[in-house]
């Protein structure tokens, strides 16, 4: 027989993820058969004077409605809890990384994760046509298959399965699609998402990312600054070429806010701000700075030619000094309108005055009109640049300049571990971070490659205090590939870590992520916080055997014939994975997410007759192993009537009960009034 996800997506259409979105938006335009009622919506608009666009454009690739398809899916693979990770170093450890490929994890994450994640930072595939993107999909479906799911003639299948293993544009619009949508779905409402991108695919993400989540979706579009012209680039300028300096950070939002950045990020003045060339003195007057230090002269040098104040700064220790010392004092003056309680401000004085629950510091012009002052001290402090200078600053915008000199040590980053495709340092992603969320964010990256996000978290909650969490997932990839006569040979950009003894990226990454948290409690042994997380907890989203897949297929819930060990099927060492996970426990997680529990959920042996069930949150029982019996039924059933326990549901593994015993535990709980339901899964 079909599992009950293979039946599931048999069933989808492109439009599906869709229309499920819209009923749980707008239930009431749904009939009893699960159709949109169109007459109806279009009679809502046109009470509402609403008008429908009759003209505009939409994107539009080969694969599109494939993609469209996928982001409906259920997932096809079992999540497999590497049992020696999460209770050694991540027992306690709240962060989460996935081995597997990201669109089956984000599909797997669906309910448990749904309007979740307050971050998500992504660094795909660029397409450069030499970054090694090619579409991965191997088009499961037979030829009539994708005819009846699209409506497609033969032409059009062709056309559609050209994109497998190519780099086309169609071929990355369809791999991106389904990853975006679903990855949309898990991000809070107030959620926002990063995408690195370079110009090979930037107006293409544009286009799609404004279909899924809308062009008022659209934040930003940071400018960043990774390289300079120098090196080869230097003979490509002198070419006529205009060499490429800068990549682009899309920021979308689920629900469309523009004000994302709740912390401000800081750029350096090197200059000294000629404007700020008053001073405040504490009996309420307001003097020239020349006055008060004579910057032209300072005490510390004997220049014959008078210097400005951005000289005097620059060159004199004492002047600087002096202006350290007097942030509070030293102020410029600026426009502002007019107040009705600031009759009393006069010239040559400063005047506090609060208005609508802010204070303002106001004085008036030679020509009586109104100012208001604004101290040094204001704009003044730590920059987030390279060497976290200190001075004078402003708020940075959209261009991020200066992340060349990252690039330049990018290398040396992540404990040493060499991986060289697309590295990005792990300051820029951790000012993403520390610039659009509080300290309790849940951040998200699912092309983890080397886990630079992961540091970042953690050095952003070393630097605040913060107790943000990761979810990582990146692909088992390998980082070389199998000749003819079996021989091994480094991939391109994986020969270092090859070297290193690491055969696949997502061992990179968790290797990175444990050198990264020792350097940081080694870095800072006296002031890190007791309940700083450095670990995470591993799982591997794992497809089944074929041979398992093939005796579950065979499996028929209407006889007493069991399909023997189908559960030890789903166990670690069957499945061909580190972890030592047993079957049961890879059953248990992945329903565990299936039914939005998260992967810390309070879990309980309980034992009935001899049988170990699994009791979630106090209110779900999963029965996964096999052997059940009469007895079995008769215990759980005294639990129940004695209220020693009190459940919503029972859950049980079909392939694990015959007929009879499932018949008579399905009759016994119908003795509670219908206040325990009885799951069946396959």
């Amino acid at each position: 027989m079909e599992t009950d996800n293979q039946r599931f997506n048999a069933t989808v259409q492109p439009n599906s993820a869709f229309l499920a979105e819209l009923k749980e938006k707008l239930p009431e335009f749904f009939t009893r058969e699960n159709s949109f009622d169109l007459e109806k919506f279009q009679a809502a608009l046109k009470e509402k004077n609403v008008s429908e666009l009759s003209e505009g454009y939409q994107l539009n690739f080969i694969g599109k409605d494939y993609a469209r398809r996928q982001a409906g899916e259920m997932p096809t693979t079992v999540i497999v809890p590497d049992e020696d990770q999460n209770n050694g170093a991540g027992k306690n450890s709240q962060n989460l990384f996935f081995t597997g490929d990201n669109l089956e994890v984000l599909r797997h994450l669906q309910n448990n994760y749904q309007n979740k994640i307050d971050v998500i930072y992504i660094d795909p595939p660029y397409n450069t046509g030499s970054d090694g993107f090619v579409y991965p999909d191997s088009f499961e479906y037979s030829d009539d298959k994708l005819k009846e799911m699209f409506g497609m003639n033969d032409d059009q299948v062709a056309r559609l399965k050209s994109i497998q293993g190519k780099a086309s544009h169609s071929a990355w619009l369809t791999f991106m699609y389904p990853r975006l949508a679903l990855a949309k779905r898990l991000l809070a409402n107030d959620g926002v998402i990063f995408i690195s991108i370079d110009d090979n695919e930037q107006s293409n993400l544009k286009e799609l990312m404004d279909e899924i989540f809308g062009e008022d979706g659209m934040a930003a579009t940071i400018h960043c600054q990774l390289s300079t012209t120098q090196g080869m680039k230097v003979r490509a300028a002198q070419m006529g070429n205009i060499v490429k300096n800068a990549e682009y950070i899309f920021c979308y939002t689920k629900n469309g806010k523009k004000d994302i950045a709740i912390t401000p990020l800081y750029d350096y003045r090197p200059n000294y701000d000629d404007h700020y060339s008053l001073f405040l003195k504490e009996d309420g007057t307001i003097q020239q700075l020349r006055d008060v230090y004579d910057f032209s002269h300072p005490k510390d040098m004997n220049n014959q030619k008078p210097l400005s104040l951005d000289e005097a700064f620059k060159k004199s220790e004492d002047f600087q000094l002096f202006v350290r010392s007097h942030l509070m004092n030293i102020a410029r003056s600026d426009k502002i309108g007019n107040f009705s309680d600031s009759d009393n401000v006069k010239n040559g004085v400063w005047q506090k005055i609060t208005h609508g629950n802010r204070q303002y510091l106001l004085t008036k012009d030679s020509k009586g009109k109104l100012k208001q002052l604004l101290r040094l001290k204001d704009s003044w402090g730590p920059a987030d640049d390279y060497k976290n200078s200190q001075g004078l600053r402003k708020i940075r915008g959209n261009w991020w300049d200066g992340f060349y000199i990252d690039m330049g040590n990018v290398s040396k980053e992540g404990g040493g571990i060499k991986f060289s495709n697309g590295k990005k340092p792990v300051r820029l992603i951790k000012q993403l971070i520390k610039m659009s969320s509080c300290k309790n964010a849940l951040i998200m990256d699912f092309f983890a490659g080397s886990a630079t996000t992961a540091e970042a978290v953690m050095r952003q909650n070393l630097e605040d205090g913060g107790h943000r969490k990761f979810i990582m997932v990146q692909l088992p990839e390998k980082t070389y590939h199998t000749n003819s006569d079996g021989s091994e040979v480094p991939t391109k950009g994986g020969k270092a870590a090859y070297e290193a003894g690491f055969r696949s990226i997502d061992e990179i990454s968790r290797e990175r992520i444990r050198r990264a948290a020792a350097k940081i409690k080694a870095d800072n042994e006296l002031t890190l916080p007791a309940n700083f997380d450095g670990s995470f907890k591993h799982y591997r989203v794992v497809k089944p055997s074929r041979m398992t897949l093939d005796r579950i297929e065979e499996f028929n819930p209407q006889t007493d014939e069991l399909v023997l060990d189908t559960v030890d099927s789903f166990s670690s060492r069957t499945l061909g994975v580190a972890g030592n996970a047993s079957g049961e426990q890879t059953v248990l997680a992945t329903w565990l997410a299936k039914d939005g529990y998260a992967f810390d959920a309070d879990i309980q042996k309980i034992d009935l007759a001899g049988y170990q069930g699994n009791l979630v949150e106090n209110n779900r029982l999963y029965l996964i192993r096999e052997n059940w019996s009469s007895k079995c039924t008769e215990k759980l059933l005294n639990l129940l009537g004695t209220h020693a326990l009190n459940l919503q549901a029972v859950v049980i593994f079909g392939y694990s009960f015959n007929l009879n015993d499932l018949r008579e535990l399905e009759n016994g709980l119908k003795q509670f009034d219908g206040n325990v339901s009885l799951i069946k899964r396959y």
